[in-house]
This record gives structure tokens, C-alpha cells and sequence, in this order.
């Protein structure tokens, strides 16, 4: 019984820690795109510090679980589960910082396109994310596979945003900084896809004793 109320605690951090990075990652988009600094800032001074004690607290309290109790086989599985998680939200955060610091850039330069597929991009990625914790706290696997399928229209997004910036970058050279901004904002949106995927594929293997690594690549 102690451990089962411990291990609720820990996927309650481990919650928390996810809605920290949702909000970092919607925080950056809005910043970027409605051109508020002060937001930007924020994540930077605030949330990211917020964010890196988040992730040493999951990997001490998940040692200290291992350690203390000894746990087998699904307690077990899901201990190792939430470091797993934490350790890709880690990776996230990281994505969010250079999202971030390219959008202070941009915000400061006249803008060379809409930012439509961009937006589209961060709004797939954050419905990504928040759908991977909840298929975790939830052992749905039907959502999880739902994650997985949705990674296509990302990367197509991805594809898009680069046909269009190509043109302008030969036209004009003064675009090719902001262009090469642009781009690295996608592919980090690309990149919180992933691990998104990564999560929901670690929740399927967990729920069902399901390896479905790389099936989608």
C-alpha cells in the first residue's frame, strides 16, 4: 500500500512536469508569433529553471523508489516508465529553449512570410504531447497509436515550411538568417513530435508487451 501511494505521487510530479513543458512550449509559439518578448523571457528566466529542478527531483524519487522498495514487475515497469518520460520531457525542454531563443530573434527582424504552418506545427506538437501523458496516467493504447499516426502530418508541415522558404532564400540573401530561424523552429517542433511518439510508443509496450519502436519511420 505505501509503495502504490508513492508510486501515484510520482506520476502526480511527473504530471506536473508535463504541464510545465506544455505551457513552455505554448508560451514560445504565442511568443513567436504574436511578437511578446516578455514571454519569451519568461521561459528563460523562469520556466527553464523550473523545468530542470522538475527532472533532478523525478530521477532522484525513482532511484529512491528502486532502491527502498524493491519493485517487480508492473511497479517496476512503470518506475522505469516515468524515468524514461522524464528524460524525454528533459529532451523537450531543450527543444523549447532553441524554439525560444530563435523566436527572440525573429520577433526583432520584419517578418518574410505568414506564419501559418508554423502555428499549425506547434499546435500538432503540443497535441502530441499532451496526448502521450494522458495515454500514460490513462495505459490507453488506443491513444498512444492515435499519437503515433498524427507524427505524418508533422513532418509533412515540416517539408512545407522548407519548400516555402527555399524560394525566398535564393531570391533575397538578407532572408537567409531569418529563413535558417524559421527552419530550425520547425525542426524542433519536428523534434517534441518525436518524443511524443517515443513516449506513446514506450506506453503501448508497457500496457500490452508491445514493441512498435521505429514501426512509423
Amino acid at each position: 500500500m505505501i509503495l502504490a501511494q508513492k508510486l501515484t505521487e510520482y506520476k502526480q510530479k511527473l504530471i506536473e512536469y508535463a504541464n510545465l513543458i506544455e505551457n513552455m512550449l505554448d508560451k514560445s509559439l504565442k511568443g513567436l508569433i504574436y511578437r511578446e518578448q516578455t514571454w519569451l523571457l519568461d521561459i528563460i528566466e523562469n520556466d527553464e529553471p523550473k523545468a530542470n529542478n522538475f527532472e533532478i527531483e523525478l530521477e532522484s524519487i525513482g532511484t529512491i523508489l528502486i532502491a527502498q522498495y524493491g519493485p517487480v514487475a508492473k511497479d517496476l515497469r512503470t518506475i522505469l516508465m516515468v524515468l524514461k518520460i522524464n528524460n524525454d520531457l528533459e529532451r523537450i525542454g531543450d527543444h523549447i529553449v532553441n524554439i525560444t531563443e530563435s523566436s527572440q530573434f525573429l520577433i526583432a527582424q520584419p517578418r518574410i512570410k505568414p506564419l501559418a504552418n508554423i502555428a499549425k506545427m506547434g499546435d500538432g506538437a503540443i497535441k502530441m504531447l499532451r496526448d502521450s501523458i494522458n495515454a500514460f496516467i490513462q495505459e490507453n493504447t488506443e491513444l498512444a497509436n492515435q499519437v503515433c499516426v498524427e507524427d505524418s502530418t508533422i513532418d509533412e508541415l515540416m517539408k512545407q515550411v522548407i519548400r516555402e522558404l527555399i524560394p525566398l532564400m535564393s531570391a533575397s540573401p538578407r532572408t537567409i538568417e531569418t529563413s535558417l530561424h524559421l527552419i530550425r523552429v520547425a525542426h524542433n517542433l519536428e523534434r517534441i513530435a518525436d518524443l511524443s511518439i517515443n513516449i506513446s510508443e514506450d506506453v503501448i509496450f508497457l500496457v500490452e508487451g508491445r514493441a512498435v519502436k521505429h514501426r512509423h519511420i
